[in-house]
Parts: C-alpha cells; structure tokens; sequence
C-alpha cells in the first residue's frame, strides 16, 4: 500500500474527491508537492496561512518556545508567559471593551464557548443566527450554522435557535428579551462571501441593545487583516459583546480565541466554576505563534496594500464575462458562475497548472481565493491573469 492508498483508506476522510497534493515543503506563496512542483496557494490554507507559509519568526517563536517547556498543566492552572504575552499583544489591538481573552484550540471551540457564555451571562436560553451561517461542525456550532444538507443527518441538535435573514430589517423584531446572544459572521464566508449593510449592523447593535441579548461577531474567518482592516467589525462602526477569532491568529497552528468583557468572561470561573475547561487551549507553542503572527501583522503588512492587491484579483477575474458575480472584503472572494460544474472546470484546471483556488460547502456556483495578505502586486497580476485564461481555456 502506497502512501496516497493509506491516505485514502486508514485517515479519516472528508470528502470523495479530495485534492491528494502530496506536501513536501512550504515556504511563502508556494506548497511544494513530492515532485518539487511549486503550487501557488491562493486560498492560504482556507485564511489560515495570512502571511503565507513558514514565516522566519513565527518558525522562530516556536522553536524558542519548545526549548523552554510546551504542555505543563491543563488551562487556567499555572501561569504561562506564553499565554500572557499572547493575550496582552492581541487585547491591545481591541477596543476597551474588549479585554479578557480565553484562548482554546479551534474556532469551532471558541463558538461553543461563546454558546455557553451568552446563556450564562443573559439567564436567558434562545440563540438567533443567521440564514448562510456557517460556524464550525460541532453540535452546538452545527446546531446554528445554516447549511441544512450538512446538518440532516446529525438530528436532533440543540434547540432553541432561530434563523433570521442577512439584511432584513424587519426580521430585527425576532430578537427579544428571551434571547441569549445573535450569533453573526462579521462576513459570512461559506455562503459565498455575504456582506452586510452598515445600517443593518448597526440597526443589530441596537436591538440587542435594546433587549438585552449579547451579539456575537464570529471573525474566525474574515478576521485579522483579510478584509483590509485588523477586524472586520471595523467597517460597520460597531463593537461587539462577544468577538471569537481561529484560523489566522496562530500563524499556522491551531488556535481559538474567545473575546469578551472581563466581568463576563467571570461566568465561567464561578457558579459553577469550571465552566469552560480544556487541557490544549493557551498551549505554550500555540501561543507563541501567534504572538509572532500578531506582531508580524501589526509591524509588517500594510493593510492598504490588502486593498491593492485585491483589487487586482477584482478587476481582473471579474472582467471574464462568465464571470456572473464578484463579491469581496479585502482578500476574501468569491467569483460566481453560471454553475458548479463550470466551477469544477476552473478548480481542476487551475490545480493542474499549479494554482490552489477552492469552492464554497454552501454556494457551489462560486470558487474562493483567498490569497495571502503580503502576496506581491507581481504575483497578484501574474495569477489573476492565470486564473482569466483557466476561465477562457474551461469554455463551453
């Protein structure tokens, strides 16, 4: 048995069709395959690799941290450099509000511990979420993402969620004093790149103002510079109550960040205590990592560059006439088409002359990229005219 063949048959798989790039190295834009092929990653791991592959210091943040101790004790035990040093560098980049971080091992978790937070807090047991929502594939992260194909299968999941639609003000009067926490994405991501209405953001401020509901902004995705800002709640001039964060933020590690007020991040410490634990979540390397990932950001990359750059893959790929649609914030996109088999046509063909590109588990007519924040304007005008002849090579 070869290696793709264990691959296939003794790891847990996803999907039928899974790319089977098989990785030998990574550095910068490239993932290099067995046959020392060059790969352009153009969806950076899904927002995950942000500043690309093997970035020199978050490689050295790592190494510096697993010669001094990784796990020593569960979370919340003993105190760790690591930790506070992580904490400290992304609560500076927050408004004020927000100034307690919980750190735990993936997005997924982070909305679960958000879950449990907004009931805690509130007294209060409803969750509103949104129509396109996607969360993460755990039961309560399933339990309020929207996607019914996926979700069928897993009943019975949590009660008591309601779905309202993006952008329909009228639906606003859903959320009432028997609700929780609304759980939004800043840009929904798997619906196909869905970006709300400032009014509509704000309008959602105030109502769960008004009624007393926490509203959580889930940035695990479009957070951390991909829409050209630090975090994306910062084109609609509102504050959440609630931010969680996974993805980019460790660099290339697995990291979740729940964000919140002190005095309510206090629920799970008291009545009952323990209310959120979890032996891997603040891991020392973990940690490290993404410190390096923050400082890199803040220091390095200049988010107006984002807004370059994206323009560029904009213009350029959205000038194909079977292009049907453009929608993106910063480098986050999606490139609608007639179908999703024309979709299939430009993925494949695209992977076959070296480029990554992806499509969407909810709006299969769009492929995504989702380039690196630091791509180079030579690099960003050399692959989306790549990914125009793909579109023109792939005509009917």
């Amino acid at each position: 048995m070869n290696v793709s063949e264990f691959f296939q048959s003794s790891l847990g798989q996803t999907t039928p069709f899974p790319f089977l790039i098989h990785v030998k190295s990574a550095k910068g834009l490239f993932i290099y395959d067995q046959n020392n092929n060059a790969i352009a990653d153009l969806i950076s791991g899904v927002a995950v690799s942000s500043l690309g592959h093997g970035h020199p210091k978050i490689q050295d943040a790592i190494h510096k941290q697993v010669d001094e101790f990784m796990h020593v004790m569960v979370y919340g035990e003993f105190i760790q450099d690591a930790q506070v040093t992580f904490a400290n560098a992304l609560l500076k980049l927050l408004p004020e509000t927000l100034n307690a971080v919980y750190p735990v091992n993936s997005g997924t978790e982070a909305i679960e511990a958000a879950m449990k937070l907004v009931k805690r807090v509130t007294g209060r047991s409803e969750i509103i979420a949104f129509k396109g929502a996607y969360h993460g594939s755990t039961q309560g992260s399933m339990s309020i993402s929207s996607n019914e194909v996926k979700k069928t299968n897993f009943r019975p999941l949590l009660p008591g969620i309601r779905f309202i639609n993006l952008n329909r003000f009228d639906e606003l009067d859903c959320i009432t004093e028997n609700t929780a926490g609304v759980f939004l994405e800043t840009i929904q991501g798997d619906a196909g790149i869905r970006i709300p209405e400032v009014a509509y953001i704000q309008a959602l401020r105030k109502r769960c103002d008004e009624v007393g509901a926490m509203l959580v902004l889930d940035e695990i995705q479009c957070g951390l510079g991909r829409t050209g800002k630090l975090f994306a709640f910062e084109h609609f001039g509102i504050v959440p109550d609630v931010l969680t964060l996974g993805k980019a933020l460790g660099g290339g590690m697995p990291i979740g960040a729940l964000v919140t007020r002190q005095e309510w991040m206090q629920a799970f410490t008291h009545d009952p205590m323990l209310g959120h634990i979890t032996t891997f979540g603040g891991h020392p390397v973990v940690c490290a990592a993404a410190t390096a990932f923050l400082d890199v950001l803040t220091t390095e990359i200049d988010l107006n560059h984002v807004q370059v750059v994206a323009e560029i893959f904009r213009a350029t790929i959205g000038a194909h006439p079977d292009i049907v649609e453009v929608r993106n914030k910063g480098l986050m996109f999606a490139f609608d088409m007639v179908s999703a088999e024309r979709v299939e046509k430009v993925v494949k063909l695209c992977l076959e002359k070296n480029m990554l590109t992806f499509w969407f588990l909810s709006h299969p007519n769009s492929f995504r990229l989702a380039p690196p924040l630091n791509i180079t304007v030579e690099q960003a005008n050399y692959y989306a005219g790549e990914i125009f002849k793909v579109i023109e090579e792939t005509k009917d």
